[in-house]
């Protein structure tokens, strides 16, 4: 990774500026031009260096006040096959698999879902278990009470 490779992670890692031309200005402010700063990320993002560049919407304020981690016990000779599909679903937005903890945690599938209100993630919820079928065992759902804040790694910018 270059010093300005690692510069153009640290200028965007919190967020592109609120701007017409969010590039540009993210540019602008690196000193290079708005050209060079898309292909750099390209070339990060084709070689792993960086996964992508999102948006990570607060649901709150999009009126889907509320959030439920649908937890599934599913059986784990299908569990991949059918979290694919659950993941595949419009209102997925989060999916995987991970180790039960025995005795307490019987669930190994994870689903975010989100909605308008608890009455629309329980019939979200219905149709997952529509789609599990015979292979889900047991589910619960855990409704979220406030965001947290969400982050990975942070670089700091070298100074000098």
């Amino acid at each position: 990774m270059t010093v300005t490779d690692r510069d153009i992670v640290s200028a965007v890692q919190g967020g592109l500026p609120m701007v017409a031309e969010p590039y540009a200005a993210v540019a602008h402010g690196l000193g290079i031009g708005e050209d060079e700063l898309l292909a750099r990320l390209r070339a990060m993002r084709d070689s792993g260096t960086i996964r992508r560049v999102g948006v990570a919407p607060n649901h709150y304020r999009l009126g889907m006040v509320a959030n439920g981690m649908t937890v599934w016990d599913v059986a784990d000779d299908r569990v991949a096959a059918l979290g694919a599909q659950v993941g595949a679903l419009p209102f997925v937005t989060h999916c995987y698999e991970r180790p039960r903890a025995l005795p307490d945690w019987p669930y190994n599938l994870f689903a975010m879902v989100h909605g308008a209100s608890r009455e629309e993630v329980e019939a979200k919820r219905r149709r997952i278990a529509g789609l599990l079928g015979d292979a889900c065992r047991g589910h619960d759902i855990l409704y979220s009470t406030r965001i947290l804040k969400k982050t990975g790694l942070r670089l700091r910018r070298k100074e000098g």
